[in-house]
């Protein structure tokens, strides 16, 4: 995912729950994904069916701008697209029948570095992918969908316009997962929106009783394998790393389409 920093969420309606939003975390109210007075699916609804026959593309759109498959690189590593399903933020698929997940040769090379490091210290641990590459024209999905007070959108998206280093196929989202495929505590569901997904505030939460100790220790691993093979965490999402910077994602590589 590539939410920007967001210390002050808006107090507003909840139209539609947001998977992940624990009650342990009050100060921070689940986004209204729509306007109060509008019907949530057929809101939703109609933003799909404009986009309908793109988002039926996107994996020829990946494969066309040279990104690889992640299972196709390393067949150890699970995928489990958030997006192409409806335990996401958004509560809505927007990838349709996309299964696999793509990224950059240079950062797929990167996950399967992570993954082995993963290995080395827990062989029956696996990584599993909730996102990696995102066509822009699914960020324009997204961006149509997510209905906020003005000026506040940015906080949980960026514009397509801009794009993400999703959009470049340079970010990945995940987690890690047991022999059993259950994904370890890490304290909050990936796409929780509050301080409790904060990696800068763990200690704080820490202290406050809000995180275990296994939590953060599970955090650190997951964050540990990522960077010794050269991913960058992100503040704000525990489950968030990039490859690059944006400034460098542009340079190297085409925005995916």
């Amino acid at each position: 995912m590539d939410l920007k920093k967001h210390h002050y969420l808006p107090v507003v309606i909840c139209v539609l729950y947001i998977a992940g939003c624990a009650t342990n975390d009050k100060q921070y109210a689940p986004i209204s994904l729509i306007s109060e007075n509008t019907n949530p699916l057929s809101a939703k609804d109609s933003v799909l069916k404009k986009y309908e026959s793109a988002i039926g593309s996107l994996e020829q759109s990946m494969i066309n701008a040279g990104l690889v498959n992640i299972k196709e690189v390393d067949s150890s590593i699970v995928v489990q697209l958030k997006y192409s399903s409806t335990d996401n933020f958004m509560g809505t698929d927007v990838y349709g029948n996309l299964e696999n997940c793509y990224l950059q040769k240079e950062v797929a090379a990167k996950l399967v570095l992570a993954q082995m490091l993963l290995k080395s210290k827990f062989p029956y641990y696996s990584l599993i992918v909730y996102d990696g590459a995102r066509p822009r024209k699914v960020q324009q999905v997204m961006w149509d969908i997510v209905k906020v007070a003005p000026g506040e959108k940015t906080k949980y998206l960026s514009s397509p316009l801009f794009g993400s280093l999703h959009n470049f196929g340079a970010a990945v989202d995940l987690s890690i997962v047991d022999a059993e495929g259950r994904e370890i505590d890490m304290g909050t569901k990936f796409d929780y929106f509050g301080e409790l997904a904060y990696p800068e505030k763990e200690e704080q939460m820490l202290k406050e009783g809000r995180l275990s100790g296994k939590q953060v220790e599970n955090r650190k691993l997951l964050r540990n394998c990522m960077i010794q093979a050269g991913f960058s965490p992100l503040e704000t999402e525990w489950w968030h790393f990039n490859s690059c910077s944006r400034s460098t994602a542009a340079e190297q590589y085409q925005m995916i389409e």
